[in-house]
């Protein structure tokens, strides 16, 4: 449980959108291209309707920190790159809760393989930071309270959690991603964790991301519609 997490999003520019039709496919398909990389695991997800600053969501999963380096300054040679910005963007690594011991269970995130299993249809995202109080309880004390939590998760066993880690390697400590079968589920799990111990001593959980997950070349035809003008052309 070594692998590292890139999460980054992409907002095109009300120029790009004013491009024509077939500069803008090509844009796309450009980019589509430059994203595919034997090097990481790609994850698309669209962010349309979920958010008004950012169009697209992608999850990149590699074992070194080179390969997501490399993959990111290839997609910046592309033209879709240099008619958008990126305004968020998380770095965080994968490895084991201090706080579940020898504890597993079916489905757990330690059980599972890296990355999304892709069978849901959502994803959210943010990154989340814990006050300094947190750090300075017993380690008993904190197992206990996060013994809490988990059990709180558990009754939603049908979202899946993915954990980041980013001490020392962003402005967060944490990536919190879950897929969701439904966006209002999830809304009742928070509400649910809203109750327990552990939620009084996070100090930040925003933005908050709701991701369509899609493939890469769909997510990219959301964004200017190409999706919905060509089912109105049929």
């Amino acid at each position: 449980m070594n692998e590292l997490y890139r999460y980054l999003t992409l907002a095109v520019s009300n120029e790009w959108r004013r491009q024509g039709d077939r500069q803008r496919e090509e844009d796309k398909a450009e980019f589509a291209s430059a994203a595919q990389d034997a090097g990481i695991a790609l994850h698309a997800y669209s962010l349309v309707g979920t958010r008004a600053d950012a169009d697209l969501l992608l999850w990149v999963i590699a074992e070194e920190l080179d390969a997501i380096r490399g993959w990111e300054s290839r997609c910046a040679a592309t033209r879709l790159w240099a008619q958008s910005t990126r305004p968020y963007a998380y770095l965080a690594a994968r490895r084991p809760s201090p706080y579940l011991g020898d504890h597993r269970h079916a489905g757990g995130e330690t059980e599972r393989p890296v990355g999304p299993v892709g069978d849901l249809p959502y994803l959210v995202v943010y990154p989340m930071t814990k006050k300094r109080s947190w750090y300075a309880l017993p380690r008993e004390e904190r197992t206990r309270i996060m013994a809490a939590h988990f059990a709180t998760g558990h009754r939603y066993p049908e979202i899946r959690i993915h954990t980041g880690y980013s001490f020392g390697i962003d402005d967060q400590e944490f990536v919190v991603a879950f897929e969701v079968p439904d966006v209002r589920r999830f809304v009742a799990l928070v509400s649910d964790l809203r109750d327990t111990e552990s939620s009084s001593y996070t100090e930040r959980e925003t933005p908050i991301f709701v991701g369509a997950a899609m493939p890469l070349h769909q997510a990219l035809d959301h964004i200017d519609g190409a999706t919905r003008r060509a089912e109105l052309v049929r």
